[in-house]
């Protein structure tokens, strides 16, 4: 099937404005990490959707809605959400008054209307899931929550001395100087087949490897199983006819990208946005420094946010295409003693 065909499923019109989210090894690592987690039936099922160029893989596809962006204009506007009255880092508000654009056409709309369309098993599968892999890491970036100087695209600053728009410090840069001071050790294999059978000799495998070991199996791993959860899930089991009282419309017990995006929204009011930026005239300011980019490294942000990102999409994938007789929770963690 066409790109272009599968415009119907996504709802989309007319023209928007150009953001461009996670770089292309961000969308691969979070691709990369949700591989980790599928089930068996998961992966053998994936298998005939994925492109043959994928070798079953997801991070192949993760930023493939990037680069047909430009030809498809249409799907623009789906690669992030602007919330009415939003303007960090002073004033955070994720929808509480309304959406800019047409309703449901963002990327939470996305996120539902792609993972609705693989669950009901339509034509077109293949454009499908591939938007759904970049919509999820979409929404695990920030600034692709607000509106704000289209996404910080309007704002420069600088990062190592050198001038660059906001937005790309944390589309790439950040990113980048992550995977470049990674702790030689990560350079060796982990003692774990189920994360090494999923590296694919990538520049950016060490920083898998480090958000494995020190977040996902130590930092956060009383955390991450939640991460998946839905707070629908108990609610919808009273009327599973009548949407709970405010779950948004885009959100049900499987697939919630609001109350998934909604704190991920509220970093860019807490750290992501320096009080320096409140003002929109305010000169470039250098944002990597102990206090800006050392607080991000020291949380492991962004390695938290490409890793719940990765989380969210196995869950969905292996709820949608896993066999029920495998499941015995939402991810698969037979390698990884939990």
């Amino acid at each position: 099937m066409r790109v272009a065909s599968i415009a119907p499923l996504i709802s989309l019109c007319g023209f928007a404005q150009s953001v461009v989210a996670w770089g292309a090894a961000g969308h691969e690592i979070t691709a990369t990490i949700a591989q980790m987690y599928l089930f068996d039936s998961t992966r053998d099922a994936l298998c005939s959707v994925l492109p043959e160029y994928a070798d079953c893989h997801l991070a192949p596809i993760a930023a493939w809605a990037d680069k047909i962006k430009w030809a498809n204009r249409w799907s623009s506007a789906l690669h992030y959400v602007n919330g009415i009255g939003d303007h960090p880092g002073d004033h955070c508000v994720f929808g509480e008054q309304g959406w800019m654009g047409a309703p449901g056409i963002n990327v939470l709309g996305g996120i539902r209307n792609t993972s609705s369309w693989l669950q009901d098993g339509k034509d077109g599968a293949e454009e499908a899931l591939k938007f759904f892999v970049h919509f999820m890491g979409d929404m695990h970036m920030p600034l692709h929550l607000t509106g704000r100087n289209k996404g910080g695209n309007g704002d420069k600053v600088r990062w190592d001395g050198r001038i660059s728009k906001f937005h790309a410090v944390w589309d790439g840069l950040i990113i980048a100087k992550a995977v470049r001071i990674v702790p030689r050790n990560y350079t060796a294999p982990l003692p774990n087949v189920q994360v090494e059978s999923t590296l694919r000799g990538a520049i950016y495998d060490p920083f898998i490897r480090q958000i494995v070991w020190e977040g996902l199996l130590r930092r956060w791993r009383d955390d991450f199983l939640l991460w998946a959860r839905c707070p629908s899930a108990s609610l919808a089991t009273s009327n599973p006819n009548q949407q709970p009282l405010g779950i948004p419309t885009t959100d049900d017990d499987t697939v919630c990208p609001y109350f998934w995006a909604k704190p991920i929204h509220a970093l860019n009011c807490e750290i992501v946005w320096p009080p320096a930026m409140d003002s929109d005239t305010h000169p470039p300011i250098e944002l990597d420094t102990p206090e800006y980019a050392g607080r991000i490294e020291k949380d492991m942000l962004v390695g938290k946010l490409l890793a719940m990102g990765g989380i969210r999409t196995a869950a969905v994938l292996n709820t949608i295409f896993g066999d029920p007789a495998e499941r015995e929770g939402l991810l698969n963690l037979k390698a990884f003693g939990i």
